[in-house]
């Protein structure tokens, strides 16, 4: 009986030290252009993201998680190998990284985790920018699904609504007769609940990039019907916000497609486009939900850290604009979740958190060696503890030199010709009230440029960016100066 009895006990510690060395899976669901309209957020009081919601609450969830850039490109670049765009020079939605000599080479989260670990990789969606293939030609990942789309498209790919703003035929918005089966962002969900429905060689790192609620703003009729075809789905704004804004903030969106809230309302699309943002953010969470309960459904739940985050926020209307391209909260603030191993579940963290950071997390939730070329820092003491201190603010850059940092209770902006903004976050959370001009507050900006980017390196070559840039002391745009009194497109 005792020898029994030591051979019962015997498995039961094998078992256990085996469960103690079975290292973690990651679950990486990338979101495009989400901005805070997400229920633990409370960005808009309507919407409906249940299934992002279930998994705040099972992990630890940040409120003040921001892009290091409000745009596709630098923002997943500066996610994926831990650099910020000023010392990368990559700024615009142009070069692919691997363009640049520099980093040809440089190893990203998925590699390392695959050098370092022993992880299987798999990616489908957007996680990179720009065309799918060339991360097959990259090796990238081990394993590839479908890429991202915005398909279906209106029949004989009409748009449904016409700007003037560039016309881009993906800045499009509204409802037309399709299927939430034919949308691309299901057919990603599909390849990723087959994937881990055939339960995957472990340890396994699967990223799942959603398309929406990028542009064009397609949704079926359902998840339109689930806000209300008023005006009461409109975001809060205050007229004038930006009279008391620098010049300078309107040459992020120049000549950039994206379109002022002025034509909206002339146009009487601003309800449309703020419907269509809501009934795109709440069909794609439904997808979340999909790969969320086929992860339970196989048994991985329990041994898997998941990690939820967006590329960038998106206006809807607020500081006069629809888009990206800012350095205010609507641009920069983001979902970011992690849940599972390692993470205390049940906690809301206020404190400031970047996207770079993610990287470095990873790499010491999994106990693999830190990557002493990561410049995020790891959150891991906000993960046991939401009310550990961090003594980092997020910082954002917009092309080249100007920045955005914002720390637990202030935002602060600086451009590139050196004008500036100051929020007070826990008066203004709107950003309705520029402060930098008030003397009173010379300390605070004192403290916020401290923290700004040492190196901001020249576009790298092949950028490309739509935004102006600042020279020498002059305004460029497109190799062509812009005069402080020009017209700015489609305001004055």
């Amino acid at each position: 009986m005792r020898f029994l009895l030591g051979l019962l006990v015997a498995l039961v510690c094998s078992v256990a030290s085996f469960a103690a060395e079975k290292k973690p899976n990651v679950l990486f669901i990338a979101i495009d252009d989400q901005n805070d309209w997400i229920g633990y957020l409370g960005g808009h009081p309507m919407v409906k993201t249940p299934h992002i919601d279930r998994l705040a609450k099972r992990g630890t969830a940040f409120t003040n998680a921001h892009c290091q850039s409000p745009l596709c490109n630098p923002s997943r670049t500066s996610l994926m190998i831990s650099r910020r765009p000023g010392s990368t020079g990559i700024y615009g939605l142009a070069p692919w990284f691997r363009n640049v000599p520099e980093f040809k080479d440089i190893v990203t989260l998925p590699q390392y985790l695959k050098q370092h670990g022993g992880y299987t990789t798999y990616s489908t969606g957007k996680i990179y920018h720009g065309r799918y293939g060339r991360q097959k030609t990259d090796k990238e990942f081990d394993v590839i699904g479908p890429g991202a789309s915005g398909k279906p498209f209106p029949k004989g790919n009409k748009k449904l609504v016409t700007t003037p703003f560039g016309n881009h035929r993906l800045v499009d918005w509204g409802t037309f007769p399709h299927k939430d089966e034919e949308k691309g962002d299901w057919l990603i969900a599909d390849w990723a609940v087959d994937q881990l429905n055939k339960k995957p060689k472990e340890p396994f790192f699967m990223s799942v990039g959603f398309f929406l609620p990028h542009v064009p703003l397609f949704a079926t009729q359902k998840w339109f019907d689930l806000y209300p075809d008023d005006d009461s789905v409109l975001p809060k704004i205050k007229r004038g916000d930006r009279d008391d804004t620098p010049r300078f903030s309107w040459y992020m969106h120049w000549y950039l497609p994206e379109v002022r809230r002025k034509w909206l309302e002339e146009n009487n699309e601003w309800r449309n486009i703020t419907r269509s943002y809501l009934a795109c953010t709440s069909f794609m969470d439904s997808q979340v939900g999909r790969v969320l309960n086929a992860l339970k459904k196989n048994g991985l739940e329990e041994n898997t850290i998941i990690v939820l985050w967006s590329d960038h926020g998106w206006h809807v209307g607020e500081k006069g604009i629809s888009g990206k391209n800012s350095l205010w909260d609507d641009g920069t603030r983001v979902p970011l979740i992690f849940a599972g191993p390692g993470v205390k579940p049940g906690q809301v963290c206020a404190k400031p958190a970047e996207l770079l950071d993610i990287y470095p997390t990873l790499t010491e939730l999994l106990k693999l060696p830190a990557n002493k070329k990561n410049e995020g820092h790891s959150l891991v003491p906000q993960l046991k503890n939401a009310k550990a201190e961090r003594k980092w603010p997020a910082i954002t850059t917009h092309n080249h030199d100007n920045h955005g940092v914002r720390s637990e209770h202030w935002r602060f902006i600086q451009y590139a010709d050196g004008s500036q903004e100051l929020y007070d976050m826990r008066k203004d959370q709107n950003e309705w009230n520029n402060l930098a001009h008030d003397s009173k507050y010379a300390e605070v900006i004192a403290e916020h440029k401290k923290f700004l980017p040492k190196e901001n390196r020249m576009p790298a070559p092949g950028s490309r960016a739509r935004i102006l840039t600042y020279v020498k002391g002059k305004i460029v745009w497109q190799g062509e100066e812009v005069k402080h009194t020009d017209p700015i497109p489609g305001l004055d």
